[in-house]
């Protein structure tokens, strides 16, 4: 059996994951285009999925993503460019900087937030409440242990 053969019948984790990730994607900046928000892509999850509504340290955004900071400093810059966020000063620290969205950028986590609502619902209701929640509860420490590096 060709190893893209085997791929297709028994996928590994990577493989699983990432059809997983590339479809979400797909359906949610879809919707959020539809939406309001066409210039949005998939790259600029790894700030806004993560951001606080009362802002994020980008260090915090970075730790979070698991991105570099310097890859979230330049995803910052071209969200300050489309008006999803802005920098402000730190309260809590005057040397530091916060990133805080907009108006703009509100409008799309609270879109962003309902699309990815329906979607899991839809997933819940195909395979079942109980089998949904199983999943999400074992696929979640599967990426703790393998994003702390876990054997």
């Amino acid at each position: 059996m060709r190893r893209s053969e085997r791929k297709q019948e028994d996928p590994d984790l990577g493989i699983l994951s990432g059809r997983t990730l590339f479809g979400l994607q797909r359906e949610l900046f879809g919707a959020l285009g539809e939406q309001g928000h066409p210039e949005l892509r998939p790259r600029h999850g790894a700030v806004l999925a993560y951001l606080d509504e009362e802002g994020s340290r980008a260090t915090d955004l970075a730790a979070q993503s698991g991105q570099h900071k310097q890859v979230i400093g330049t995803l910052v810059d071209e969200l300050v460019a489309l008006g999803y966020v802005e920098r402000q000063p730190d309260p809590a620290d005057r040397r530091a900087k916060l990133i805080v969205p907009t108006e703009k950028g509100l409008d799309e986590m609270a879109r962003s937030d309902a699309a990815m609502a329906a979607i899991e619902r839809r997933h819940a209701q195909a395979v079942g409440e109980a089998d949904y929640a199983a999943f999400k509860r074992v696929f979640r420490l599967i990426a703790e242990r393998q994003s702390a590096g876990t054997p």
